[in-house]
This record gives C-alpha cells, structure tokens and sequence, in this order.
C-alpha cells in the first residue's frame, strides 16, 4: 500500500481545500505516488486522477419544519423554554397591556353608570398600584364592593 499524504497535502493546497476533501483515483495510484512535484498534481488534476469532493452541508429541513410549526405556537412547552419568563415576554409590556384594558374597563363601568366617578377614582388608583392582576379580579372587587349598581 503506497503513501500518499504528502500528494494529498500538495493536492489540498493547489485545489485550496482540506485534506479530507481530495479524491485520489484509486486506478491512478502508482502514478500519483510518482507525483512529487505541485506541478506533477496540477497535472494530474487536469487528467483528472485527483478531483474535489463536493463539500457537504447541514439540511436545514427539519429546522424549517420546527420553525413552521413554532409559528402557530407549538413547540413551546416548559422543556423547550430557556431564559426567565421576562425574557419571553418583557414585564413592563405585560404590564402595559393589562393596565391598559383595566383602565378601559373602569372607563367602560363608570360612563355606563356601574360606578360613580369618586368610585372610579379609588378604583383607578388602586389598579395603578398594582392590586389587581386581572380585569376579572377588577370585576370582582367592583361587583363585591359597589354592588356594580
């Protein structure tokens, strides 16, 4: 069995790829162990005895399909989380929106007459001040409270 590394080197470095990228024609073997020379590869390379072997690359095809999928929502279960939760979804955001739809809720009960306006602003206070984790516990405290008239 001939050694051929050092042709396989010079081969690499004339194709301007890795090693384990040069094909060496098996037919071809005594002749390219003669080889010595980058100018003896260059012609072997022209006779096609040594060749580059396509490079391969990742599919990206399951990748797609998980991605398709994400974006509908699954793939999202605790074991495919990782950060805190207020990198999913930033607080202050999550905060905004449900202050937001708190505020238009109490809007809403106090010009359909549910609430009077010095209800309203005890009740707007404290949904600024964080009591109330929700529209429904802003319901309920209301209906508890003011009988929602």
């Amino acid at each position: 069995m001939t050694n051929l590394t050092t042709q396989r080197r010079l081969a690499s470095e004339v194709l301007k790829v890795g090693k384990s990228r040069v094909w060496l024609d098996p037919e071809a073997k005594d002749q390219i162990a003669e080889a010595i020379t980058r100018e003896d590869i260059r012609a072997l390379i022209e006779q096609q005895a040594i060749k580059t072997i396509p490079a391969k690359g990742n599919s990206r095809g399951r990748a797609r399909e998980q991605n398709r999928k994400r974006a509908y929502g699954h793939r999202s279960g605790h074991g495919s989380r990782k950060g805190k939760a207020g990198a999913r979804q930033n607080r202050k955001k999550r905060w905004m929106s449900n202050i937001r739809s708190q505020r238009k809720l109490l809007r809403e009960y106090r010009e359909g007459g549910k609430i009077n306006p010095a209800q309203y602003r005890l009740a707007y206070r404290k949904a600024t001040g964080g009591e109330f984790r929700s529209t429904r516990q802003l319901a309920t405290y209301i209906e508890n409270n003011y009988g929602g008239n």
